[in-house]
Formats: C-alpha cells, structure tokens, sequence
C-alpha cells in the first residue's frame, strides 16, 4: 500500500481523517462510505479485543490484550498512596514484514528484503 497522497512531511500524525481520505482516493467510493468501512474495522477490532479475541492481520501485525497486575500507586499531587486495580490492555505486535517496511521505506522492495538479510 502506497500513502503517497498523504502529507507526512506536512503532518507527522496520520489521522482516521486521514485514513478514511485515503481510502476514498484509493476506492473512489463516497466519503460516507470511505468513513463507514475504516469505522467498521475499527469497530471490529475494539470489539474482538473486548470479547478477548486475537486479531491477526497477515503481513500488518496482531492485535491482543494483556493482563496488568494491581499495583500500589501515589497521588503524584498528594503523595498519597491509590490502590490501581488490575486491568487490561490492548497490545499491537507488529509482523516481521511491517518491521521490514518500516526499516526499508524508500530502499526498494520488502518482498525481498527479507530474503537479502542473513
């Protein structure tokens, strides 16, 4: 996927603005319906994750929760001791070819640069 037509130089922050923009461009389907299908994948990952699902997206990476223990915090403002309960939290691992992307922008192709390293 090519974000050629969006401004990262001008904005660092790629927004759901962004997103939905892009897939308008890309489609070349309505905006209302550019909006409805990022909202529905962004709908369907919160909801997996609230049920407890894995998310699994080939070649992007996985989305999952992990448990976090209660702990025993401060009131940064008082000083004061705050019991944390326990909670869960969303955690994003990205996949090997993301990371390839990402290390290798603007250096050609990433189909190939996992078979260039050794």
């Amino acid at each position: 996927m090519e974000w050629g037509a969006l401004k990262m130089s001008e904005q660092p922050t790629l927004t759901k603005a962004d997103l939905i923009a892009e897939v308008e461009r890309v489609t070349e389907l309505k905006r209302a319906d550019s909006e409805t299908i990022v909202e529905t994948i962004f709908e369907s990952i919160i909801g997996a994750l609230q049920k407890g699902d894995k998310i699994e997206i080939r070649g992007f990476g996985s989305f999952r929760t992990r448990d976090r223990r209660g702990r025993v915090g401060r009131n940064p403002k008082t000083g004061a001791k705050v019991e944390v309960p326990a909670k869960k939290i969303p955690f994003f691992k990205p996949s090997k070819e993301l990371k390839d992307f990402v290390n290798h922008s603007n250096g050609g192709s990433a189909a190939g640069a996992g078979s260039a390293q050794s």
